[in-house]
């Protein structure tokens, strides 16, 4: 089994989609990455890529197209300044050319050398394949699977033995929930103390805490900007952003400038329970509404259901806790990354392999378990909440409406932020020992029933939703 770290499961990147949009673009930087160490790059010609099944069904309503493009540039999906996305993209467009890796000069035509086929790939369905032509006349050409959450793998997974090594190294190595609540019991700490440790086999504690201020930072950045911006997101269907309004009735004439002023604005507010759910809601829909922008935000697991961990953290802080601090986010993150990284070891955080339930199911699991340790349960009623959520959106389908990242899926992250809420506070007032579905079973059965699924529901836009309502209705 392969380590899988808290930065991996919680980790920055560009909307609208992990798999769609981050992963092909991270994907680009590692063909580059081959073509350097094989000492080809210099001889490239030309270049083309192909996306198949998924990235080619919704690859133009999750930007694949342009994260591709932004990839080849060589720009880094963590640093690249989101403004300049519109610049870059109508420069290869319009010159018809593209700066590989930001040295090499090619000829590039997007719509003749990015082409979509229908045709799924055996070993994943968001396969992609790198072309490239050199000054001999040979042709070169390399394959990746964008597998969810922004992560990518070839087929023959050589980084494979990397991945075994480090989870050789971890105190700790997890799989599955039991062996996390055995630790747990056997050490007597709690779960982001257990992960804690085996992040520190990774890295410094000072490097884990920076890291983690960072995406913190991230994710408050974007609740702000998305509650602080109003108008149309872009695509097509004309969908209105909702959360300004939202933070707009719920702050009233409070004053401030910037986002740890509006924590303390929003801790000052009327908190009835109306006013709690409009909360949260505005938080997750905040966060999508720049997600579905190609704006910046963290996958959590994934970037279309990357409104609910910071919804649900922003709530412990505004609403439960006026205290809390870093401290409490490094527990709630750690948490929350290492309940992701057993759902993807046990099953898949992919819509595409797996539909909805892959994705705002996990990010609410993952929300509830951490949350749940914040108000103080116990390991085991923390993966009770987790085990509520999941069990409660089984079955979920993946049915984007023009293959855009917005409708279902930003209102998806608010009703899986409240769901999370809710199962904590469920586990909080049950006792663990006579629950009758464990962690584990209710991931084994989200797998059965992803396998289950047909392929139209799953981030494919043939089904459900996605053919019910036509772009022209909107």
């Amino acid at each position: 089994m392969e380590s899988i770290s808290v930065f991996d499961m919680l980790s920055i990147g560009v909307g609208p989609s992990s798999s769609h949009t981050l992963g092909p673009w991270r994907a680009a930087l590692r063909w580059i990455e081959e073509l350097k160490e094989k000492n080809q790059f210099d001889e490239i010609t030309e270049i083309s890529v192909d996306l198949y099944g998924s990235l080619s069904l919704t690859g133009k309503g999750h930007a694949t197209d342009i994260a591709v493009m932004l990839g080849l540039s060589g720009f880094d999906p963590v640093t690249f300044p989101i403004e300049n996305i519109e610049k870059e993209i109508d420069f290869i467009n319009s010159e018809n050319k593209l700066k590989l890796n930001g040295e090499l000069e090619v000829p590039f035509f997007p719509k003749q050398n990015i082409i979509f086929n229908r045709k799924f790939l055996e070993f994943h369905p968001n396969g992609m394949t790198f072309k490239a032509t050199l000054k001999d006349g040979s042709k070169k050409s390399s394959s990746f699977y964008s597998i969810g959450g922004g992560f990518t793998v070839k087929k023959e997974r050589k980084r494979k033995k990397i991945k075994l090594a480090k989870f050789a190294q971890f105190p700790f190595p997890i799989e599955k929930g039991t062996e996390l609540l055995a630790y747990c019991k056997a050490e007597r700490k709690s779960i982001s103390e257990i992960v804690l440790e085996n992040e520190k086999s990774l890295r410094s504690e000072d490097e884990i805490n920076d890291g983690l201020k960072k995406i913190w930072d991230v994710m408050l950045d974007s609740m702000y900007v998305g509650a602080h911006t109003k108008g149309t997101l872009p695509g097509g269907l004309n969908v209105t952003r909702r959360a300004f309004e939202m933070n707009k009735n719920l702050i009233g004439d409070s004053k401030y400038t910037n986002a740890d002023e509006w924590i303390a604005a929003i801790r000052n507010t009327e908190v009835k329970f109306r006013q709690i759910l409009k909360w949260v809601s505005c938080f997750a829909l905040a966060v999508n509404e720049v997600n579905a922008s190609l704006g910046r935000v963290v996958t959590a697991p994934t970037n279309g259901s990357a409104g609910v961990i910071p919804a649900v953290m922003l709530y412990y802080m505004v609403i439960e806790n006026h205290d809390a601090n870093f401290e409490d986010v490094r527990k709630f993150l750690l948490t929350a990354g290492e309940i992701g990284s057993i759902f993807k070891k046990g099953a898949t955080i992919s819509a595409a392999m797996g539909g909805c339930q892959a994705e705002i199911g996990v990010s609410s699991s993952m929300a509830a378990g951490a949350l749940c340790e914040l108000m103080g349960g116990t390991p085991e009623q923390c993966l009770m909440a987790s085990e509520i959520a999941m069990e409660h959106h089984l079955g979920m389908t993946c049915d984007p409406i023009a293959g855009l990242v917005q409708i279902p899926c930003i209102e998806r992250n608010a009703m899986g932020a409240i769901k999370a809420i809710n199962a904590c506070e469920m586990a909080l007032d049950s006792d663990p020992s006579k629950a009758k579905v464990p962690l584990d079973k209710v991931i084994a059965t989200m797998w059965e029933t992803a396998k289950d699924m047909t392929s139209k529901y799953k981030e494919t836009s043939e089904g459900g939703l996605a053919v019910q309502v036509n772009i022209s209705d909107c």
